[in-house]
């Protein structure tokens, strides 16, 4: 009778150990996802700024033809977010496409005509939406980040975490350089 006490005993610790186990991976799994899923948030805001481009820059170009850099700039910065394959060269081809952004509503400032056009003022609000989106999504990717990442490192769930393989991710974070305001040389 002593065997089958003690056998029950053991036979619950390590049903308890198991779906202890169970319940700690699967919310890892979660919370990865959730980090995940929230990363192709950002990505879509990026892809949604990347599509307005090409038509801001037709408007633009009519008006301000003289300044062809910057839209050879734009123009590569879609080009490298499109060929981006991870998630850093991504959030480096987006802070490029931010930088030219930036330029080409410094030069827009020089265009009174073109910014009292309708067609512009609707693609200016909408990209304003959009950055502003980008601002919150990437504030919400963070979050998840943030969770996932304290979650992997409490005990016991680090253990689980380092048996299985998961790793932290990575916070994203401003360019070097994007609490400044971009140059613009009128000069060349």
């Amino acid at each position: 009778m002593k065997n089958i006490k003690t056998s029950w005993i053991i036979i619950g610790v390590v049903l308890l150990a198991v779906l202890w186990l169970w319940s700690g991976y699967n919310g890892l799994v979660i919370r990865d996802e959730a980090v995940t899923a929230q990363w192709a948030n950002v990505e879509s805001t990026y892809q949604r700024r990347l599509d307005l481009i090409p038509n801001i820059v037709n408007t633009v170009k009519g008006s301000a033809a003289q300044d062809e850099k910057v839209f050879g700039d734009l123009a590569n910065a879609r080009a490298n977010y499109a060929g981006a394959q991870s998630t850093d060269e991504k959030a480096a081809a987006a802070s490029q496409a931010e930088s030219a952004i930036s330029r080409l509503l410094v030069i827009v400032e020089n265009y009174p005509t073109l910014k009292s056009q309708e067609s512009f003022q609707a693609l200016i609000a909408e990209l304003e939406g959009t950055e502003n989106r980008i601002s919150v999504e990437r504030m919400r990717y963070n979050e998840k980040v943030r969770d996932y990442n304290v979650m992997i490192r409490k005990v016991p769930r680090n253990i689980i975490a380092h048996v299985f393989g998961f790793a932290p991710h990575e916070l994203f974070e401003a360019s070097a350089g994007a609490d400044q305001a971009p140059e613009v040389d009128f000069a060349s």
